[in-house]
């Protein structure tokens, strides 16, 4: 089914995981392994030539190679007699040496983490958009009143850059998390049978060297056949990040309530309309990211539970990860992508949010009355005073200001220039403009650092 694939994934990322893709990184392993075991002098160096020129994808029956999973538990026994049956063809000596020494998990594993590695590189990209979006929020609306709610209510006010410098945060956390995990995780799969290497003699570790430097991979301190922990943190890894993007989307779609209307997603032909209602415009980049934080968990259920595999080679756990982790792969890259898009062409309502700061009539700035008269009452006193008033200005219909102005007990503390401080928005934002500074220079921080190539 590819009906829905523009809708919930992204080809930049998608195609690194598609079936010619990943035949061609198997055959990338298997080309790799002859070039390596040809320069320690493991195989002839004349064997290495005629293996790599058939180590290219479009010369094998893909569907073939499918079908013949079935019987034999997985695609790296049918490829790789395919392949030592293309090399025989021209040259029957060096057909001998197709595969040699490396065992089926292998090809599979280093297949997937050269699949995993080039899908990173471009997520990698993504999150820097998204970043770079969130900053460009953050600094334009550092000073933009509007309503906190907490519990789904009005609470206080806050700034919508300080709200963009938390996703921004949480994001640049996820960037520094994917980069530790990706070089942790993706690292060389290569130890024959059962990870000893024994089939290649005292020469099975200058093979490894070898072979990681052909592919560009680090080779781990020994293979990890039935270890799957660098498999399941690149699935956890991803699910925080989409975890994050759900939250983001969570916020931007109640923020584009009729109701609220203070921010849209980017509107365009086509582009979140109902099919009976013409004056729709829903958040279809939201709807995409919260589909995505809602089954990536699920998935990753299944790359934990596919942890626990038997000795020295899985049965049925190493098989589970083949379609869930391209799977998680995809739908957070996918999610990432159309979410960044989005946030690029945002709709910021200012206008709007000054607006819904009056919607209950001064209450959002009880707090800020109440901190002023506990240092002459208490905070106690204060608070009962406060909430008083505010229980007043409900039942009668009248403003938080207004009921205060007219209490003796509030006007012999709080004369009206300090009620006109007080409820100002603009003056009740705390520590917000030093919070977004800094999450701006730790931001800042990690681009110099990343870009430098430091740690």
């Amino acid at each position: 089914m590819t009906l829905l694939d523009p809708l919930f994934r992204w080809e930049t990322v998608d195609r690194f995981f598609s079936d010619p893709v990943r035949l061609q990184c198997m055959l990338d392993f298997e080309a790799a392994l002859a070039r390596a075991e040809a320069s320690t002098g493991v195989i002839p160096a004349s064997a290495a030539p005629a293996i790599v020129a058939k180590c290219r994808a479009e010369l094998f029956d893909a569907t073939a190679i499918a079908q013949a999973a079935t019987p034999s538990g997985g695609l790296a026994i049918p490829l790789v007699k395919a392949l030592t049956a293309l090399v025989s063809k021209d040259s029957p000596d060096a057909a001998k040496y197709v595969h040699w020494g490396a065992t089926s998990q292998d090809v599979i594993d280093t297949g997937f983490v050269l699949q995993a590695s080039a899908a990173s590189v471009a997520i990698t990209l993504g999150l820097e958009q998204l970043a770079g979006e969130l900053a460009g929020l953050a600094r334009k609306y550092r000073s933009t009143s509007v309503v906190a709610r907490t519990w789904m209510q009005h609470a206080l006010p806050t700034s919508f850059g300080l709200i963009a410098a938390g996703w921004l945060d949480a994001v640049d956390r996820h960037a520094e998390r994917f980069q530790e995990t990706t070089r942790r995780s993706l690292v060389l799969q290569f130890g024959g049978a059962v990870g000893t290497l024994a089939a290649l003699g005292d020469r099975g570790l200058d093979v490894a060297k070898a072979l990681g430097a052909e592919l560009h991979l680090p080779v781990p301190d020994l293979p990890w056949h039935s270890h799957r922990d660098r498999m399941a943190e690149l699935a956890t890894t991803l699910a925080l990040l989409t975890g994050t993007l759900g939250k983001i989307a969570r916020d931007v779609s109640l923020h584009m309530q009729t109701e609220v209307g203070e921010i849209f997603e980017p509107a365009g032909e086509g582009r979140g309309g109902s099919s009976t209602m013409p004056h729709k415009r829903n958040p279809v980049a939201c709807a995409v990211a919260l589909a995505a934080a809602t089954r990536v968990p699920g998935l990753v259920s299944t790359m934990l539970s596919a942890m626990v595999q038997e000795n020295e080679r899985g049965l049925g756990g190493w098989h589970a990860e083949w379609e869930t982790l391209p799977d998680i792969f995809q739908l957070t890259a996918g999610a990432l992508h159309h979410l960044a898009e989005a946030l690029h062409g945002l709709e910021i309502d200012t206008a709007r949010m000054a607006q819904n700061l009056e919607l209950t009539h001064g209450l959002i700035f009880a707090e800020a009355v109440q901190m002023a008269l506990a240092t002459a009452l208490g905070r106690l006193p204060a608070h009962d005073v406060v909430q008083s008033a505010a229980k007043r200005a409900l039942a009668e219909k009248r403003s938080l200001r207004e009921v205060l102005t007219a209490d003796p007990q509030v006007a012999k503390h709080l004369p009206p220039a300090d009620l006109d401080r007080l409820f100002d928005p603009r003056q009740y934002l705390g520590a917000s403009q030093a919070m977004i500074d800094h999450v701006l220079d730790s931001h800042a921080a990690r681009l110099k650092t990343s870009s430098s190539g430091g740690d």
